[in-house]
């Protein structure tokens, strides 16, 4: 078995969990609003697999208001960015070595 799997990390095994730290690698903050658009998920799934990864310590929740409107919004933390980084480079050796 290849070694390189040990790296996974398992927060990142669920599509969703993985989709949300996809979108924050890339962006510095990401609204609640937008992710639930962007990754096309229901208010309880996009909580529960956001509050995983914030339990996780991979992501900060910003809350806010906008006038008088309450605002929530995430961004990845440096705990949280290394940890993806970290999974995408086992993936990338684990596709290399099957070459």
């Amino acid at each position: 078995m290849n070694s390189h799997f040990q790296d996974l990390d398992k927060a990142f095994e669920n599509k969703v969990r993985l989709a949300i730290m996809s979108l924050l690698m890339v962006e510095d903050q990401v609204s609640y609003k937008e992710l639930k658009e962007t990754l096309k998920l229901t208010d309880g799934n996009l909580a529960s697999h956001a509050k995983a990864l914030e339990k996780l310590g991979y992501l900060s929740v910003i809350k806010s208001f906008v006038g008088r409107k309450p605002h929530t919004a995430y961004t990845a933390n440096k705990v949280g960015i290394k940890a993806f980084k970290k999974h995408l480079s086992a993936l990338e050796k684990i596709l290399k070595s099957m070459k």
